[in-house]
Parts: C-alpha cells; sequence; structure tokens
C-alpha cells in the first residue's frame, strides 16, 4: 500500500511514517518545513520527502492519505485530496485501527513532560526485556527513533497529546488510544489556538478518562487541582496518585537539590518498596516524569529495583536539556521548552544541578499559544532563575516583547535578528556559562551557528 503523510515532519506524523514503513508500506510524505532530527530520521529510513503542499505531491495517486492536524480547508494540497476523492484519514486514527489493537497501549498525556515520560516508560520496558513498541514526538537517544512497532503483542507507549485531531476531527488525539494505562503527569492552559480556556482542556481530558477500562490503570500526579477536577467528573479505573504527597502510593523523596538523585517509595496494598535513582537529568519536574514511567512500568510487571537502575542509562529525548556542544568551557544546551512552566522549569532545575559559572536563557516565543499573546504576562517571571535573558521576536508575533524585558527580574535584551542574536551572546558569554536556547521549533539554525561563532571567538 502507497500511504501519504501530509504534515509529514511533524513529530508526530514523521513517527507515524516510521511505523506504517515498518508495516511494509511505501510511505511519501510533504510538509512546508523541513528541518532535523525528524528529516533525518525520515531521510535515513528511505522515505521521500516532497517540500510543500501542491495537488502534484498526490502522483502517482497513493492508496490513503494521512492528514495532519496542522492541516486545514484552503490548503492546496488538501484540496487537492478532496476533489479526487482520495481516502484519507487522521493520523490518530490510523495508529489506533493499525497498530494498537492486541497491544497494551500505555499513554502518557500532560501539558509538560510527555515527550520524556514517554520515552522513559519505553526504556524501563526495553531494559526488562519486553521489547516495546512506542510512538514518541522526539527522538529518544536511548533508541535514536521517535516510532517503532516492537515486538508482536508488546506494550505499546504512546505519546497522548491533547491537540485537536485533524480538520475534520476536533476531539483531542489521544481520545483514539484507548489505554489500558494512562498517565496524567499536569494540567494547566496551553494551546490556546484551539482551546478557549482550560475548562475545555479538563473535558477532553476527562474523554480520556473515559476509555480506560476497569481492569486499567489511572496513574494521576498529586497537586494538580485541574487533574482533580477531571476526576471528579468521573472515573471507573482504579487511580493511583504519585508526587510528593505524603499519601500518594507513589512517593519521591529528593536526595539533592537538583533532583538528579532521588528516593522512589512505593506502598500500596501492604508492598513496601523504595530505591534510588541516580541519573543525569536535572529537576523536580523530571524527577516527577521518572515517578511515573516507573510507576507504569512497574503495572507492566517491571521491579522497581531494576527500574531505577534503567533510569539511572536513561539518555534525555533529543531538544531536552540536550548539550549541543561546548567551546572554551562555554555549554550550549538544546530544549523544546515553549511555555512559561517550561521555561521556568528548565532554568530551575539546570540553576541547581551547577551554582558555578552563569546561565544565560534565549527563548524564542513561537508556539501558538505565544503567538496569540496568552500568558504572555507570566514571560518574565519565568527566567528568574537564569543570569541574563535573550528574547528573539520570530517573525509572525504580532505583539511587543518590550513590556517583557519591562518587567524582566534579570537583566534582559531583546533582538530579531538571528545572526545578531548570536554575536550578541558571544560578545557576552565566557567560560563556565551555559547558554540554553529554548523553542519548539529550529530557530534558524542557531545552535550549529552560535558554536561556529563560538569557535572562531574562543576555540
Amino acid at each position: 500500500m502507497h500511504v501519504h503523510i501530509l504534515g509529514i515532519c511533524g513529530t508526530f506524523m514523521g513517527s507515524l511514517a516510521l511505523l506504517a514503513r515498518d508495516l511494509g508500506h511505501t510511505v511519501t510524505g510533504s510538509d512546508s518545513g523541513v528541518y532535523p532530527p525528524m528529516s533525518t530520521q525520515l531521510v535515513e529510513a528511505g522515505i521521500e520527502l516532497r517540500e510543500g503542499y501542491a495537488a502534484s505531491n498526490l502522483e502517482p495517486r497513493p492508496d490513503l492519505v494521512v492528514v495532519g492536524n496542522a492541516l486545514s480547508r484552503g490548503n492546496p494540497e488538501v484540496e487537492a485530496l478532496l476533489d479526487l476523492g482520495l481516502p484519507y484519514t487522521s493520523g490518530p486514527q490510523w495508529l489506533a485501527e493499525q497498530v494498537l489493537p492486541g497491544r497494551r497501549v500505555i499513554a502518557v498525556a500532560g501539558t509538560h513532560g510527555k515527550t520524556t515520560t514517554a520515552s522513559l516508560t519505553a526504556w524501563l520496558l526495553e531494559s526488562a526485556g519486553l521489547e516495546p513498541g512506542f510512538l514518541i514526538g522526539g527522538v529518544p537517544r536511548n533508541f535514536g527513533v521517535s516510532a517503532r512497532l516492537g515486538a508482536a503483542g508488546s506494550p505499546f507507549v504512546v505519546e497522548a497529546d491533547e491537540y485537536d485531531t485533524a480538520f475534520f476531527d476536533k476531539r483531542s488525539k489521544f481520545v483514539h488510544y484507548r489505554p489500558e494505562i494512562a498517565i496524567l503527569g499536569n494540567l494547566e492552559f496551553d494551546h490556546a489556538d484551539i482551546f478557549a480556556d482550560l475548562a475545555a482542556i479538563e473535558r477532553q481530558f476527562h474523554y480520556l478518562v473515559r476509555t480506560v477500562p476497569s481492569r486499567g490503570r489511572l496513574l494521576v500526579a498529586d497537586g494538580e487541582p485541574a487533574l482533580e477536577r477531571v476526576l471528579e467528573m468521573g472515573a471507573w479505573t482504579p487511580v493511583e496518585r504519585f508526587g510528593s504527597d505524603a499519601s500518594s502510593p507513589w512517593r519521591l523523596q529528593l536526595e539533592r537539590d537538583d533532583a538528579s538523585r532521588f528516593r522512589v517509595v512505593h506502598q500500596q496494598d501492604e508492598v513496601d518498596e523504595d530505591a534510588v535513582v541516580d541519573w543525569a537529568l536535572t529537576g523536580t519536574h523530571n524527577a516527577r516524569n521518572a515517578l511515573a514511567a516507573l510507576a507504569a512500568a512497574h503495572a507492566c510487571g517491571v521491579d522497581l529495583a531494576r527500574g531505577c537502575a534503567a533510569a539511572a542509562r536513561f539518555e534525555t529525548p533529543r531538544r531536552r536539556q540536550e548539550v549541543r556542544g561546548e567551546v572554551a568551557g562555554i555549554q550550549v544546551i538544546d530544549d523544546f521548552a515553549h511555555h512559561p512552566t517550561a521555561f521556568a522549569a528548565t532554568l530551575e532545575g539546570l540553576r541547581a544541578a551547577t551554582p558555578r559559572g552563569r546561565l544565560l536563557a534565549v527563548i524564542e516565543p513561537r508556539s501558538n499559544t505565544m503567538r496569540l499573546g496568552t500568558l504572555r504576562e507570566r514571560l518574565a517571571a519565568s527566567t528568574a532563575a537564569a543570569d541574563l535573558a535573550f528574547w528573539y521576536q520570530p517573525p509572525g508575533l504580532d505583539w511587543s516583547l518590550d513590556p517583557v524585558l519591562e518587567a524582566s527580574p534579570i537583566p534582559a535584551r531583546l533582538e530579531q535578528d538571528i545572526d545578531a542574536l548570536v554575536a550578541a551572546l558571544v560578545t557576552e558569554a565566557r567560560p563556565l556559562d551555559r547558554i540554553v536556547v529554548m523553542s519548539n521549533g529550529a530557530f534558524g539554525g542557531i545552535h550549529a551557528k552560535l558554536l561556529a561563532a563560538l569557535e572562531v571567538a574562543h576555540g
């Protein structure tokens, strides 16, 4: 079968393409923006990529077109698809129908931390010899790919996004997955282009809760009021909470301020276990992600001590606190953060990890929520853990970042040109500094440009 994927370089759709290829299909795809790491994965997998959207991309005619949620009516390829009467479906529906039947599905949901939690869950299952399948919105470095089928009948881990499914299906993606185990890691307002308010997102999360069978399990973070409101709408599945609350059956106890070492305590139904995780990640948010992954793996039969030992060998997914390089003692770190809460959590974790040297935050507010100006009043405070903040105003951001700079608790500056931003960073940087670049896009290739310029100036 020839499967053509619209929006193939998005993290979800690109991962879907890899699964379709592994099922033996001929896969092609088109997108308006082709950039690593997804484009690299696809090319290496022998998948033909077509830059831009056009009716000609549908020749020769595919047997099925899978439409990404970034595509809408008016797109020339969508219009051609409909006029030609070609069979089409959404990515989540294709996954649910072609990959997930007969699998024990573990869905990882939440506003933040899905990629890290899903990657770690898959790694814990892999380390226990379960050969899981997975689809993750990033590239887990322990696997080197963002998706695989895994062994027949093995568990399948899916990053469960609350974003809408397609132009013809406005439900959240995750309602298609019918998981046996669902992780609800956190919930706050995001995706302002899709949801009117937090209550609308809570309703979608409850639709997910409604699909989990009574023989399954809901792993729910404690201390999350929005998630408690979701459960109050009704739950028909056993609930296990995880976090720091003394009453939660899964708890973490930090043994280092930066959360790079913590103890996991599991107490439920006369079970009393504990083990220590000593790993490369920092930040309490990542420790909570690990706790959720360990609980999910435990539900699949992975011993807690074995799971904690495997967590120590976990490598962060690409673009999650990923060190891209170091020149003359100056580190350049790439992080996918694109929400004020994520900016703050990333910076606080890195600050606690290494008190020496300065922390320079470089931020591109390019998500749809940021472009609409939603949550902009929270941006200034989100950088408080850094020493300096460099804000970049991307094309299409039609509101001014000047008020953010004026309210900044730390010295801040604004640039509208990437080359000028790189030059400013090179001038400012000195040994032991860590430069943390945060964006959910390619950011004009700033990481490579910055490392090259640092090499010229300091190498």
